[in-house]
Order: C-alpha cells, then sequence, then structure tokens
C-alpha cells in the first residue's frame, strides 16, 4: 500500500523520496522498548534536518500512524522546516492511552494532532478522526485503490471458489474457520471446489480444519502477481469474510477481475465489496446460501461481477488515487 501511495504522488508530477527507513514499532506494548524507539527517532530527526536535500522538501507524508506505530518523526522535521504535515491512514484509540502502548498512544494521538490534513481510508476510521479532529484540520477520504492504471483481463466467472489470504493467527485464522464451517453447509451435489491461495505460520491449524473437504480444496501457496492474476481470471467467485480486517486489497484485486465476492458485511469491508452481503451474526448459513446462490446462476455471477468492475475502474485505481494526493497537496504547498 505504501509503495502504492508513492506511485500515486509521482503520477501526480511530485518528486518523493523515502527518506526514513527507521521502524518505530512496538508489538508487546514494552515500555523500555518504547523508550529506546523514542530516543532513536530524536536522533533520526536530527540526521533528517542536516540533509542539505531536506531544505527543498516541500511537505511530509507519513503513512499508517496509530498506538504501535506513532509518528515520531514527521512532526518535528515539517515544524523545524515549516512545511505542510500529512498522514495517510491514521487511526485514533483513546482506550489505548491507558496500559502498556500509553506512551506510544500518546505520541500517535499528537502527530494526529500536529497534522494539516489526514487521508483516511475507510469510514470507519473517520468516525474517531472527525472526533477528535483539532481546529483547522482537513479530513479527506482517499477510496481503496490498486496501484494499477488499467483494469486486468476479466474473468470468464467459471471454475473453482477462490479465496486469498495470511494464515496467521488471530483474525485471519478466524476467517479460516468461517471459510471451513460454510463449506460444511454446502450441498454435496453442487460440485464446489475451493483453491486457497497464501501461506503462514498457521498453516498447519487451515489445513485440519480443510482436512474433511479432502480434494475439494486445494493449497496454492505463495503465488507472485502474474499467477495470482491467473487465479482471477480462473475462478467463479472471491470467499473470504473479512473478520476484523481493513479493506482488504485482494477484495480491489478479485473485483478487478470481475469476481462476485461472498463476504460478511464488516466494517472496512463494506467500504471496497460491491453488493450486499450478510452480517456477522448472521453467521456461516448466510454466506452458505450466497455461494449456492452464486454457484447455481452464472447470470447472477455476471451481474454482480461486472458491476464490481466498473466500481474498480471508476473509484479504486491509481488515477483516482493521485487526483485526490495531489488537489490536496496543491492546496497546501
Amino acid at each position: 500500500m505504501a509503495n502504492g501511495l508513492m506511485a500515486a504522488l509521482r503520477q501526480g508530477g511530485r518528486s518523493v523520496a523515502l527518506v526514513s527507513e527507521l521502524r518505530l514499532y512496538d508489538k508487546w506494548g514494552d515500555k523500555a522498548h518504547q523508550s529506546e524507539l523514542m530516543q532513536s527517532a530524536q536522533v533520526e530527526v536530527a540526521r533528517l534536518l542536516k540533509r542539505p536535500a531536506s531544505k527543498s522538501w516541500q511537505a511530509w507524508v507519513t503513512y499508517h500512524n496509530y498506538y504501535k506505530a506513532p509518528d515520531l518523526i514527521g512532526p518535528s522535521v515539517s515544524r523545524a522546516l515549516g512545511i505542510p504535515y500529512l498522514q495517510i491512514e491514521s487511526t485514533r484509540a483513546r482506550k489505548r492511552l491507558f496500559g502498556p502502548w500509553a506512551r506510544f498512544a500518546a505520541a500517535a494521538e499528537a502527530a494526529s494532532d500536529d497534522a494539516d490534513t489526514i487521508f483516511y481510508f475507510t469510514h470507519r476510521d473517520a468516525e474517531t478522526l472527525r472526533r477528535d479532529a483539532p481546529e483547522g484540520q482537513t479530513l479527506i477520504h482517499l477510496a481503496p485503490f490498486l496501484a494499477r492504471a488499467e483494469l486486468p483481463p476479466e474473468s470468464r466467472r467459471q471454475g473453482p471458489m477462490l479465496n486469498v489470504g495470511m494464515m496467521r493467527h488471530g483474525d485471519k485464522l478466524a476467517s479460516y474457520q468461517l471459510i471451513a464451517d460454510t463449506l460444511g453447509l454446502l450441498p454435496a451435489n453442487l460440485g464446489w471446489r475451493l483453491n486457497i491461495a497464501g501461506d503462514g505460520p498457521a498453516r498447519p491449524d487451515v489445513e485440519r480444519m480443510m482436512a474433511p473437504f479432502k480434494r475439494r480444496v486445494t493449497f496454492l501457496g505463495v503465488q507472485n502477481a502474474d499467477a495470482l492474476a491467473e487465479q482471477y481470471e480462473q475462478s467463479c467467485l472471491f470467499f473470504w469474510p473479512g473478520v476484523n480486517g481493513a479493506f482488504g486489497l485482494v477484495y480491489l484485486e478479485a473485483q478487478a477481475a470481475g469476481l462476485p465476492v461472498v463476504a460478511q458485511d464488516r466494517p472496512g469491508v463494506r467500504d471496497v465489496v460491491h453488493g450486499s452481503h450478510p452480517p456477522p451474526r448472521a453467521g456461516p448459513e448466510a454466506m452458505a446460501h450466497q455461494i449456492v446462490h452464486l454457484m447455481s446462476n452464472q447470470s447472477e455471477r455476471d451481474r454482480l461481477g461486472i458491476e464490481a468492475r466498473e466500481k474498480i475502474l471508476s473509484h479504486h485505481l491509481l488515477g483516482n488515487a493521485a487526483q485526490t494526493l495531489n488537489t490536496a497537496l496543491e492546496a497546501l504547498i
């Protein structure tokens, strides 16, 4: 996503440089580690301000400021240089101001307060950003996008179902469990098959979940971009529940290829997925009903897939993002 943002800025005629690779991330809520990272950030700020090139910088852009990874650099650098400070996909979480991430959460909030403009991807993030925004701050919706200018080849919406997702414990594994529960409710005579692209530390758990379905489920492992594009093109629909996820670029990729999506109506998911989807409380039964309906109805798959593809073309490609970002930059610089 960060590479895509840089590409969108460049498409708008901007000169973009990745000027710091210092990783300011605390996964476990370790206060001592947070103190060390804060000291490292001060050293990094001093290093950046000594660079001759910094005198020509016109704006600072930070991607993904939040309580585990606050921007400890951008506010100081932009303030010292007198340049606009922008954030993309920042989140606010007041509940984190207490507990093991309290210092980092406070730093993330302070960084968000300093931003002239914050771009948000999901309307869920916008709720707290709008609630806590200081006077004069601008909030702009930036539709999640694929870092490509054109649509890929269109799927014929035939063949197996497709799932693309990392295999790690937590929310991702919960989505795989919902997939397994849903598959168990599908009629035997439906003739369904499912290809799963992805890998990760929870793969043994996912394989156990899918073991009852034997040859109906195929594990493809990690796929490069070209191989994955072929999978989208050769599938009938895309199936991923989206438990506690953000917006999910895989939804955009699948719909760009013209695949209808089976998912649950969740925050983040609803920002990018076309069509109506059952709420989580409806459980796997509702998703099984969706799959049966779509797999039994080619014309419905075609209708939803074509509509989804048109939505991606209109709102979720590189050109749209470039226009949104650069219009805001022009107003600031």
